[in-house]
């Protein structure tokens, strides 16, 4: 559903550009594009689920703080001045928990550099005072739940509206709380495009938009699978969009920097961290991206269309997090014949000798214990083929609700150097400390329940509910059943990395694992071949949860959704790898077989 394109509009460019994916991505992402783009916007993303309560922690001993200090004191610092003179606007989640002391330090370096600023704030994403109290459901939007006790942060995912106000106020920067990454993006095009809040098909696309510059790099060829084509690292170019008000978009980066611009590239950006791609839920807008399609318009540019949207939900999704213990993390070096082996049963030893010291002064035993190492592969489990690594990391993680006993546990790592492997040694850093054990729970909450608010020169504006409509998002795209018809043929047996691209992101406890044909034709020997229940299998020494698949015929891809693959996920996670940033590329290495016609054009 969307209104027809004003003349006014229908030749309008506004360019963006993603200038962070997170709190503590690379200084040099908004100098460049500040200084070496040309963009109207630039976007700052720095809120993960477990930053809310490193900066739920940092207010509560001083309330001046709550916020990315990093935003003003490195990124804004380094181009306040340059922003200004060229009329850029910046919009930013730096505010974190504690907008308003963001915007503050931010006026205050404004008058130190001697530049005049409008900077807005969006507030009452902070529901953490009031949590409790408030009607939370699951995340079915049906079973109510009960909230933990006593939570270090609870926020409300809010959308674009509320920006695009302050936009809509004259605001040159506008710094907010948790609000979804991609509301950075389209608030702005709402407000260039003059597109209303039931334009859902404009609005999944400016969402879309949002969702491949969120994380930077991830669209101009970080993280892509073929890495060793991506030129300079070093000078990666940090994305920019060229968005036209049909919603359609380019994807490029400032001339002359390192990356790559491509369709596959950007096909893993957009299936990165969603789920049904036919029902992705945001607070403006239920997007349908399965029929999306992605052109390689020329070298450094690639052409998005397609986005569908309908009515949101009458809710908002409320990350929040609360400590449950403590956990710690040792490890040792060890070298020589059968290293893997030794640091399997070191690592054993450890929670053998601390659990006997537990049992004599009366402790209780740990809560979780998990042994890696790091080396041999352990994250592969069963498809390990590192055989008789002679250097490897152990690495053993413990929880427990004693601070106390975790001092214990630490006590006991260094000991190994002298008691039992030979070619034992501490790697540099001393003895491992306790750290609080954050775990996230998510549920949603009325919107109706939750007040808004825009401050701008002092002016506080109270925005209404979004008005509920009732809308039916489209069902799941039927899952194919696709004989595999390999036998007929001199089938070749090849990784799928050889007809496949693929990334992987996480969600809490739930892992995701887009995979997108190279060429139209590996789509049926990738649908026959990796199934659900196939990739079920693979992963069945990690993935205790059901695992779905989902299509997006439009760029010949699928996307896996894997439930309680995280072992938590997050902080909440003992393993090396709590994100599931490698699972993809486990996946890649998944067998299939592919007519031998077919694999000999494979180059």
């Amino acid at each position: 559903m969307s209104r027809a394109v004003s003349a006014s509009t229908s030749h309008k460019i506004v360019r963006i550009g993603g200038a962070s994916a997170f709190w503590g991505d690379s200084a040099c992402g908004p100098i460049q594009l500040a200084e070496r783009a040309e963009v109207d916007y630039l976007v700052f993303d720095y809120l993960a689920e477990t930053t809310m309560a490193i900066l739920a922690a940092a207010r509560a001993k001083d309330a001046s703080l709550g916020y990315a200090t990093d935003f003003v004191q490195v990124a804004m610092r380094s181009i306040l001045k340059t922003v200004v003179d060229r009329r850029i606007k910046v919009l930013a989640n730096a505010g974190g928990i504690n907008p308003q002391a963001c915007a503050a330090a931010l006026s205050k370096l404004a008058d130190e550099l001697g530049v005049s600023v409008r900077v807005a704030v969006v507030e009452g994403d902070d529901l953490n005072e009031r949590f409790g109290d408030l009607p939370a459901t699951d995340l079915d939007g049906v079973t109510p739940v009960k909230v933990p006790p006593r939570t270090l942060s609870a926020n409300a995912y809010l959308g674009a509206l509320p920006i695009a106000r302050a936009l809509e106020e004259g605001a040159d920067i506008v710094i907010t709380g948790r609000c979804v990454d991609s509301a950075l993006t389209l608030a702005p095009l709402m407000v260039e495009f003059g597109w209303s809040a039931t334009d859902y098909d404009l609005l999944a696309a400016g969402s879309l938009a949002g969702h491949i510059i969120e994380c930077g790099c991830q669209a101009t060829g970080g993280l892509h699978t073929d890495w060793q084509r991506v030129p300079d690292w070093s000078d990666i170019g940090y994305p920019v969009i060229e968005c036209r008000s049909d919603g359609s978009f380019a994807v490029t980066k400032p001339p002359g920097t390192g990356g790559l611009i491509e369709r596959l590239a950007v096909a893993e950006q957009l299936l990165y961290e969603i789920g049904d791609p036919a029902a992705y839920l945001l607070p403006d807008v239920i997007c349908d991206f399965s029929q999306v399609r992605i052109v390689q318009e020329s070298a450094e540019r690639v052409l998005v269309s397609g986005a569908r949207g309908y009515a949101p939900t009458s809710s908002y999704k409320v990350s929040a997090t609360y400590r449950d213990g403590f956990r710690a993390s040792g490890t040792m070096i060890i070298i020589g014949i059968d290293a893997d082996a030794k640091a399997r049963r070191t690592g054993e030893a450890i929670l053998a000798r601390t659990r006997a010291m537990f049992a004599r002064a009366g402790i209780a035993d740990y809560t979780a214990t998990l042994v890696e190492v790091i080396g041999a592969e352990t994250m592969y489990g069963p498809h390990a083929r590192v055989r008789r690594p002679r250097e490897v990391m152990m690495r053993v993680t413990v929880t427990h609700e004693s601070k106390q006993a975790l001092e214990l546990f630490a006590r006991e790592i260094a000991p190994s150097g002298t008691s039992w492997s030979p070619g034992t040694t501490m790697p540099p850093g001393g003895r491992p400390g306790a750290s609080p054990l954050i775990k996230q729970f998510n549920c949603l909450v009325p919107k109706t329940a939750v007040e808004v608010r825009v401050l701008v020169d002092g002016q506080s504006i109270t925005l209404p509910a979004p008005v509920h409509v009732d809308s039916t998002a489209p069902a799941p795209l039927a899952d194919v059943s696709i004989a595999e018809n390999s036998a007929a043929t001199n089938a070749v047996t090849l990784p799928l990395a050889a007809i496949a691209c693929a990334r992987s992101g996480d969600k809490g406890d739930r892992s995701n694992i887009g995979v997108i044909a190279r060429k139209p034709e590996f789509l049926p020997l990738i649908l026959a071949q990796l199934t659900s229940q196939s990739v079920s299998d693979y992963f069945a020494h990690l993935v205790k949860g059901e695992v779905r698949r989902y299509l997006l015929p439009g760029i010949q891809a699928c996307n896996f959704v894997l439930d309680e693959a995280l072992d938590g996920g997050g902080p909440a996670s003992l393993r090396m790898d709590p994100l599931g940033k490698g699972m993809a590329q486990m996946l890649l290495d998944f067998e299939v077989q592919v007519p031998a016609e077919l694999a000999s054009k494979l180059s």
